[in-house]
Order: structure tokens, then C-alpha cells, then sequence
């Protein structure tokens, strides 16, 4: 095996790397047997005692991901007088190599989506064999949410130190490992594996999108970073619904689980297909491997001397002493994280139960709801456009203040102000617009905003806090303490709307700007 870019550190890292992947897929598949057992009974494995294989399964899946974390250690970092300054041409064409990363990522993060997903397709099977009331198994969403919650911030921080290509690959190996979540006798004890699945998945967005964000030609780098993340989204919850409507009523709601293994496998195998960052890898002084990838993805490249580098002004491979973490930008994107979180996992999940005790019936509240659907579901497209040929700061503002307008007609419409709030479908359609839009831009502009050797655990930190606003929401409705609509959306309000005035105050307009141009302000 060979040690280059597209490789591991040395001939045994890969052999550590590989062998760990098999031996956490062998633990899977010691589960397995226990799951066929139970078919007579629907697939039932509720007070069922775990055998020597499960037990066995757990220990090997253990082992396997630290053997696997131990092959994707990075080569120590290197220092030397000569950088490869990043030079791609501002209207390079995209090549073979980035339409596969492209298409490699979009795989990835629609796997991603896919596992909380399924949250919503499995709690009716597990409530039926559990026997839990719908306030205990609000701790299975609440549970994965606090897992990606913390998993968005160690991934984001892991990816600034094992490199992007290391992080999503663990990542993947984890999510091979949850599979045997769909083999969990009792709830508890899937509460917790939730919780790892979660942990699992949470730091794939982030760093995919710093990935792509450093990989990518300047002149397609926006639209692409858009684009790819609003397939994982929409193709993650298409995923998880087809293909619970294709597999569970053949083998209960455990097949969901048991789904990871082959999707972390696939993401394993395609490893080849995902390079490691050239500015992540020249960050760590490893320029021959930085030099390799430019050349994979077709970027001219110079090579001069540090001294050559300071001389000119230019901003190279050595990040400018004056990068720093732009405390009022992250502020500003904090915030509009935490609504964001707030307004997707609280008021847009609480809006069916305030129709219905409006006097609507349950059909006619889905049905609003999937009128407002179609209204929004063109966001993904326009919001593309906007970012990569109008502004990525201003768009970002355009989305904020979108969500803010429907959070004002929840409010309004909730006191009885302006007869035409009074169609739901004007402020669900408006929230719908606005939150698609700002997870749409959100990331991509974090990983635009930030220096290479931070842009990692920032961007992570970002997605972090867009779990913990749902995290907040998901505990009110565990606690039974779920407000009032209109008094939720003047709530949410608050940090929606100082958003909007922090990114349109210290937001930097990335469009169309190198990023060693954005590094060196």
C-alpha cells in the first residue's frame, strides 16, 4: 500500500486501518444471527438475553474502531523553507476528479441525513414492541440529538487535527459499528446506541463541507457547496422513507438500524474516491502529498521559498499571522444556528399538534403542511442561485430574515393581527422557505469564513449549535413544557433577528473570492 495522498501514513496504518473495518463489521454480523432468530415473531426482540456473539460483537466493534482511529493517524507535521502556493485559475474547469469528490460527498452526506431520518420511521414500531408512551420515546430523538450535537464539535476539532479525508472516514467506520442498534433488547439500551449513532453522524456536514470548500475552484466552489448539501438533505429523508416503506413490513423497524452497515461499508469503499485537502495537508507541512492532490484536481501550482512568500505579501501556505476566529462572525452565525435549531426541531414539529387543537383535523393539518411543502420545496434551487451568482453574505441575511417574518405571522396569527395570517399556510410556508434556505447557506459560508487550521472545529462548532437549539426544543417537549406557539416564535425571534443584524454588519462577502484572499484579511 502505497503512502501517498489517497493512502495512510504508512504500509501498517493502512493494514490497522482496513483490518479494524473488517473486525467492527464482523461484530455486526455476530448480531445478526440473534435478529434472524426472532422472525418468528415479527422480529420481535424485546427481553430477549444477548448470547456470546452479541456480547462478543460489542467487544470486537471496540477494538475495530481503535484500530481503525489508529490507521488513520496523520503523518507528524513537517516543516521546511520551501510551500506550494494554491494558485487554481479563477475560471478552472472542473475535472473528472471533481465531479467524483462531488458525487462521493453528496453519497455521504444523504447517508448522514439518512440515520436521524429514520428516527421518524422506526419510534411507531419501537413504542408497539417496547410498550412506551410517546413522552418516554421522546428521549430516542432527544438522545441522538445530544449525540450530533457533541459529535459536530469533537468531529469538527478532529478533522482540524486527523485532516477531513481521516475524519469522515471514522466517522463511517462508526456508523458500520451502530449498526447494532436493530439488535438492542430493551429501550434503554437503544437510547444509548442512539446516542452513539448520533455522535457518529454528526460531524459528516461539517467537515464534507469544509472538504469540498478547500478542493473546489473558486468560480464553482458557492454553488456547489449548496448544492451538494441540499441533495444530502433532501435525498437523506427520500432515503430513509422509501426505504422504510420498501423494507419494514417485511422486517420490522430493526432493518433501519441494521442499514448502517451496508451504507458505512459503501462509504468505505469509495475512500479512494476522497482525497485529502492540499491546504489541510500543506497546513501540516506534508507538500509533496498537497502537491500530488493539486495536480489530481488540475491546479497550477508555483513553488517559492518563504522568504520569496513574505516578500510578495502573498498569501501562501504559511496561514497569516493575523487569521484569527472573527468573534463577531461567529457570534452572528452561532445565533442563527441556534434559531435555526430552535424554529426546525420546535416550532415546525409543534405546528400539526396547534392545528389540530385549533379544531382542524389531523388530515386537513398534514394536508396545510404539504401544501406548504410544495411552496417550498424550489428553496434549494433558488438559494443556490442566490449564493453563487448574488452574494453569500446577503443571501445568508435574506434567509435570516425570511424565518424572522414567519416567526412574526406564527405570532401575529396567534393574537388575531392581519387577517391574512389567518391561512396557516402563509407563516408555515414562510418558516419552510426560511429554514431550508439558512441549512442551505449556513455551513457553506461557515467553512468559507475561517482559516484553514480552524476551519474545522468552527464550521463543527456552527452545526453544533444548530442541535443544541433543537436540543433545548426536543427537552421542553420531554418535560412536557411546550409554550405556546406565538409565545415560541417571539422567543426564537430574538436570536433570529440579532443575526440577521451581526451577519449584515460583520458577515464578509466570500463570493468569488480565493480563499487564501479570505485567509489573509
Amino acid at each position: 500500500m502505497s503512502s501517498g495522498t489517497f493512502s495512510f501514513a504508512a504500509r501498517r496504518n493502512a493494514l490497522a486501518f482496513w483490518l479494524g473495518s473488517a473486525v467492527v463489521s464482523a461484530g455486526v454480523v455476530l448480531h445478526l444471527p440473534m435478529y434472524w432468530m426472532s422472525r418468528t415473531t415479527g422480529f420481535a426482540m424485546v427481553g430477549m438475553p444477548m448470547d456470546a456473539g452479541m456480547l462478543w460483537g460489542m467487544a470486537l466493534i471496540v477494538f475495530g474502531t481503535v484500530a481503525a482511529a489508529y490507521g488513520l493517524m496523520p503523518k507528524p507535521q513537517l516543516s521546511g523553507a520551501v510551500h506550494a502556493i494554491i494558485a487554481p485559475p479563477e475560471d478552472a474547469k472542473l475535472g473528472p476528479a471533481h465531479w467524483k469528490l462531488t458525487a462521493v460527498l453528496a453519497v455521504a452526506l444523504v447517508i448522514d441525513v439518512m440515520k436521524p431520518a429514520s428516527l421518524g420511521f422506526v419510534t411507531p414500531g419501537m413504542r408497539t414492541e417496547y410498550g412506551v408512551d410517546k413522552a418516554m420515546v421522546a428521549f430516542l430523538p432527544f438522545s441522538a440529538l445530544i449525540g450530533t450535537a457533541i459529535g459536530s464539535f469533537v468531529w469538527g476539532a478532529l478533522a482540524d487535527f486527523y485532516g477531513r479525508r481521516a475524519s469522515i472516514l471514522l466517522s463511517s467506520v462508526m456508523f458500520v459499528g451502530t449498526s447494532i442498534c436493530g439488535a438492542m433488547p430493551s429501550f434503554w439500551w437503544n437510547v444509548g446506541m442512539c446516542f452513539m449513532m448520533g455522535a457518529a453522524a454528526g460531524g459528516m456536514l461539517p467537515i464534507a463541507y469544509a472538504l469540498l470548500a478547500e478542493i473546489m475552484p473558486t468560480k464553482h466552489r458557492g454553488w456547489s457547496l449548496v448544492l451538494v448539501g441540499g441533495i444530502g438533505t433532501i435525498g437523506g429523508y427520500f432515503a430513509a422513507s422509501e426505504l422504510s416503506a420498501l423494507l419494514q413490513p417485511h422486517f420490522g423497524w430493526r432493518i433501519m438500524w441494521f442499514l448502517n452497515l451496508p451504507t458505512g461499508l459503501a462509504l468505505i469503499l469509495l475512500s479512494p474516491l476522497i482525497p485529502e485537502s492540499a491546504r489541510f495537508l500543506q497546513h501540516m507541512g506534508r507538500h509533496a502529498e498537497a502537491l500530488a492532490t493539486l495536480a489530481r484536481f488540475g491546479a497550477v501550482i508555483e513553488l517559492k521559498s518563504t522568504d520569496a512568500v513574505e516578500a510578495e505579501g502573498k498569501p501562501g501556505a504559511v496561514e497569516p499571522a493575523g487569521a484569527h476566529a472573527q468573534p463577531g462572525t461567529t457570534l452572528a452565525l452561532t445565533l442563527a444556528a441556534l434559531a435555526w435549531g430552535f424554529v426546525n426541531f420546535g416550532v415546525l414539529l409543534w405546528l400539526p399538534s396547534a392545528l389540530v387543537a385549533e379544531g382542524h383535523s389531523v388530515g386537513l393539518a398534514s394536508a396545510i403542511i404539504a401544501r406548504s411543502i410544495l411552496v417550498a420545496a424550489p428553496t434549494v434551487i433558488i438559494t443556490t442561485y442566490l449564493y453563487s451568482t448574488w452574494s453569500t453574505k446577503y443571501s445568508l441575511v435574506l434567509a435570516m430574515a425570511i424565518t424572522s417574518l414567519g416567526l412574526f405571522a406564527v405570532l401575529l396569527r396567534g393574537v388575531g393581527m392581519f387577517s391574512f395570517l389567518a391561512n396557516p399556510v402563509v407563516s408555515i410556508s414562510l418558516l419552510l422557505v426560511g429554514s431550508t434556505a439558512v441549512i442551505s447557506i449556513l455551513l457553506p459560508y461557515s467553512a468559507e469564513c475561517y482559516p484553514v487550521r480552524i476551519r474545522g472545529r468552527t464550521t463543527g462548532w456552527i452545526a453544533g449549535w444548530s442541535k443544541v437549539g433543537g436540543l433545548i426544543a426536543q427537552g421542553l417537549s420531554v418535560a412536557a413544557l411546550v409554550p405556546a406557539l406565538g409565545v415560541a416564535a417571539a422567543v426564537v425571534a430574538v436570536p433570529a433577528i440579532l443575526s440577521l443584524v451581526l451577519i449584515a454588519v460583520e458577515g464578509r462577502e466570500t463570493r468569488g473570492r480565493d480563499l487564501r484572499e479570505l485567509e489573509s484579511v
